[in-house]
């Protein structure tokens, strides 16, 4: 693989240095064919702080030095949703390949540009959406192609934290992209897309808090083969976080945190239920580098367990929400600024 040690070692840099850039580096040094060798933060003493925390021999003082340096392969973008086409972007034009925290951006538009970006460069991109890469989600993906369950129908799934949050907390500040729909619906989105694709139907109703962003929301999207998904999302209330597939022939549940599910449950009409295990050893963290480490060294630019293509219709779904909802951010059009809140701590409890 070009660009990488001899050894086959594939070397990291974090750009951030949040609670979620943290639990990524933890997950990340414990794998032996992984080797992180730089951090970058806008504030050399943050970047200084979590390299010695976390013995990584070079803390850079801002996000282009990070993406200048050229022993890098791979910088895992892990900053707030709101300057993630800033970052990622930098980081492909600096010819690096990137793993970009979900959501992959604050709009479609944003996601196009870097998508757009990544392919004209050949370098590969990747948004960190650890379900796909969950064996116990691609072990339901393959019952559900080989007719376990018959033709799907409905797919249920929320994922909603308690709160309280106050008006300062980046979940409600709309210059970070805040709300329940980006930072935890994306969640649900992309497991009902997964299985139905991209709807050709999106409804979406919600409260909305005094700062102008969804703290409870619930979606409805359809599909012109009469399959539905019924999704919801809360900042404002601790939901069940579970997920269930529906078919002609059975279903699938999947219990609370279904978004990094250890199993799931078949049922089928005159069967009793199976229980559906997959084991691989990794944590979610982990999966999401693998996917990326096997992907580059096999020449890869785009991952097919997550497809730039697949979080492109995710987005548009979000968009589409948030149009309904009316949520809309500052300076969206023109899009996000680089320094605002990139070491936040974006740990919501998913990736």
């Amino acid at each position: 693989m070009a660009g990488t040690s001899g050894s086959g070692t594939v070397r990291w840099g974090i750009l951030a240095t949040g609670g979620i850039a943290a639990s990524f580096a933890t997950d990340l040094l414990e794998m032996t064919d992984a080797q992180v060798i730089a951090v970058g933060s806008r504030r050399p003493e943050s970047a200084k702080r979590f390299a010695e925390r976390f013995g990584i021999p070079r803390a850079y003082g801002g996000w282009e030095e990070l993406a200048a340096d050229d022993d890098i392969d791979v910088i895992y973008v892990a900053t707030p949703h709101s300057a993630h086409r800033a970052a990622a972007g930098l980081c492909l034009e600096a010819g690096r390949a990137v793993l970009c925290e979900k959501p992959f951006t604050l709009n479609v538009r944003e996601a196009e540009e870097l998508v757009d970006l990544a392919r004209a460069r050949g370098r590969f991109l990747m948004e960190a959406m650890w379900t796909y890469c969950d064996p116990v989600v691609r072990r339901m993906t393959g019952l559900i192609h080989d007719g376990a369950i018959g033709e799907v129908r409905a797919v249920h799934a929320d994922f909603g934290l308690p709160g309280p949050y106050p008006p300062d907390h980046r979940l409600r500040d709309p210059a970070l992209g805040g709300g329940a729909l980006l930072d935890l619906g994306v969640y649900p989105v992309s497991f009902a897309q997964l299985l139905l694709g991209e709807p050709d139907e999106v409804r979406a109703v919600g409260q909305l808090s005094p700062e102008g962003v969804d703290v409870n929301t619930g979606l409805a999207l359809g599909w012109d083969s009469g399959a539905v998904a019924l999704l919801s999302c809360s900042i404002t209330a601790d939901t069940p976080m579970t997920a269930a597939v529906t078919g002609t022939a059975g279903r699938i549940e999947f219990p609370r945190g279904f978004f990094q599910p250890e199993r799931c449950v078949l049922h089928r009409p005159g069967r009793d239920p199976e229980e559906i295990t997959a084991v691989d050893g990794l944590r979610s963290y982990q999966r999401e580098a693998a996917e990326v480490m096997r992907a580059l060294r096999a020449g890869e630019t785009e991952s097919p367990l997550v497809p730039l293509d697949g979080t492109l219709a995710v987005m548009r779904t979000l968009d589409a929400a948030r149009e309904r909802l009316g949520v809309r951010y500052p300076g969206e059009g023109a899009g996000a600024d680089e320094g605002v809140g990139e070491d936040a701590d974006t740990n919501e409890g998913g990736a």
